[in-house]
């Protein structure tokens, strides 16, 4: 405790005598060098202690967010993949909530860099931040855990993640990634910003470890993480990751819980984290991802192929117990159910057509929609249960169309260089969010880069509200929050030994 003392003591006094606004002729131990990025008030320093292998960074500045950033950086050049990791803690209480800790990629020191972040805030708030291209707005995924003793990043090629460890815990990924692309080399290092420039902070980095890494020659595995992203922001949240596949989150009526499913099985975890827990689906299971919860959150709707090896839809109690099977014929996949709760509609093949279809939740006789050449798919219902949003292939390229609800007046919606699927209207009517692949991509497969995005119901101009690796599974059927202000979705990650 003694040599920490000094530590913070001596940082304190170079601040005071105005020595450490440059950079530090001492030893930076595994960096090479250190300054302030960006316009601060009070100049930052680092002191490293070689004994205690520890480096306290000390740092002013506005903020590190939204186009531009203002903090102290310890940097080192670096090409290739690598992970950096640390221990880290803030010194003193108090301070702004939003203070940042940060372990950090940049592309230059500009203020306005590309970069990606590990950053622990002030108030235990863990988030992998990114800043995509000089001067653009900065995004972040933010952590499900709150204060984590050690903070990693890693970069793989494009791809960078975030991985966190509570005390007494191992390293795992924290869910989350993106694509960020980086011209060698590029500075990696610690960073602090007071988030108050009339302020210096001091956090201490220990058990600091930068390795190269390489990628194996096994076959990579699979990481699911579930997220949601909010429409006001555009910022992300991991709420759930596992190694290994799950897929296609709904949000029940009530705002609680999510539902997804994994392994021929459904789930549901609170909206907020956790564990998720199995609904009991009786003898379906083999239940796929196309799947729902009724406008009264009472009832589920799952589509399964366990009975006759074609995809068949079924309703059950919400809180589980014996499907009722709906449609007489398969492969039957479910997307939507109207709000008045009597109608479900879907996406089924005939004689050889995929088409879309409707038919009363207690079954009876099947509804033909759509009968145009080529595919239809994803449909679902406006909020008000007069039209039926879907995606076709009809005019050359997966495109978003609607129609009434009886199949009338079907008009497409969307025309542009991309392939379009599964369209979901907000609760309130405002907006739909759809799945995007690039233009040579054809039908809807999974781990691609795709995007999440935006669009006014009154056909005003588009918005990526996400970039992300997925596609199959990421966003198949309604997901909106019942307030209209999140959406949920799967996304996922190769993970390489």
């Amino acid at each position: 405790m003694m040599r920490r003392f000094q530590l913070v003591l001596c940082a304190c006094l170079l601040l005071a005598s105005g020595e450490s606004g440059g950079r530090q002729m001492t030893s930076l131990g595994l960096f090479d060098g250190n300054n302030d990025v960006g316009q601060v008030k009070h100049p930052g320093s680092v002191l490293y202690d070689a004994a205690e292998d520890e480096y306290a960074v000390t740092g002013g500045g506005e903020n590190m967010w939204f186009e531009k950033d203002a903090f102290h950086f310890v940097w080192k050049k670096m090409s290739g993949d690598f992970e950096l990791k640390a221990d880290i803690r803030f010194l003193g209480e108090g301070g702004n909530a939003h203070r940042k800790a940060c372990l950090l990629i940049r592309q230059s020191l500009d203020a306005d860099s590309a970069y990606a972040d590990a950053a622990l805030h002030g108030d235990g708030l863990t988030s992998l931040q990114y800043r995509e291209e000089s001067g653009a707005l900065t995004r972040e995924i933010q952590s499900n855990c709150s204060a984590p003793r050690t903070l990693a990043i890693t970069r793989r090629g494009d791809v960078v993640f975030l991985s966190i460890a509570r005390e007494g815990e191992e390293l795992a990924p924290a869910g989350g990634s993106f694509k960020i692309r980086f011209a060698d080399p590029v500075y990696i290092g610690l960073g602090v910003c007071a988030h108050d420039d009339n302020r210096i902070e001091t956090a201490i980095f220990s058990n600091v470890s930068l390795t190269q890494k390489k990628i194996g020659t096994e076959p990579p595995a699979l990481e699911s993480t579930l997220e949601t992203v909010s429409i006001a922001s555009k910022d992300r949240r991991a709420i759930y990751r596992a190694n290994d596949l799950f897929e296609a989150p709904n949000w029940t009526p009530d705002g609680q819980y999510l539902v997804f499913n994994r392994q021929g099985k459904l789930y549901k975890i609170p909206a907020i984290g956790g564990e998720p827990a199995p609904i009991d689906t009786g003898f379906a299971n083999r239940c796929n991802n196309d799947h729902g919860v009724s406008p009264d959150g009472k009832q589920l709707v799952i589509s399964d192929q366990s009975q006759e090896k074609k995809s068949l839809i079924y309703v059950l109690p919400f809180e589980g117990g014996v499907p009722r099977r709906i449609t007489a014929l398969g492969p039957s996949y479910w997307h939507g159910w109207s709000p008045d709760g009597e109608t479900l509609t879907y996406c089924a093949e005939r004689n050889g057509d995929f088409d879309i279809y409707s038919i009363s939740v207690q079954g009876g006789e099947e509804k033909r929609l759509t009968q145009s050449p080529g595919l239809d798919d994803g449909p679902e219902f406006s909020p008000d249960g007069q039209y039926i949003y879907f995606n076709s292939e009809r005019t050359g390229s997966m495109q978003i169309w609607r129609m009434k609800k009886d199949g009338s007046e079907q008009e497409q919606i969307t025309s542009d260089g991309y392939n379009n699927w599964f369209p979901h209207p907000s609760p309130d009517g405002k907006r739909i969010v759809f799945l995007t692949y690039d233009k040579d991509v054809k039908g809807h497969p999974a781990n691609q880069d795709v995007m999440l995005r935006l669009m006014p119901v009154g056909g005003q101009e588009i918005l990526v509200l996400a970039k992300l690796f997925g596609g199959q599974g990421t966003i198949n059927v309604p997901s909106w929050s019942p307030d209209s202000r999140s959406v949920a979705f799967v996304s996922y990650r190769l993970t390489y030994k």
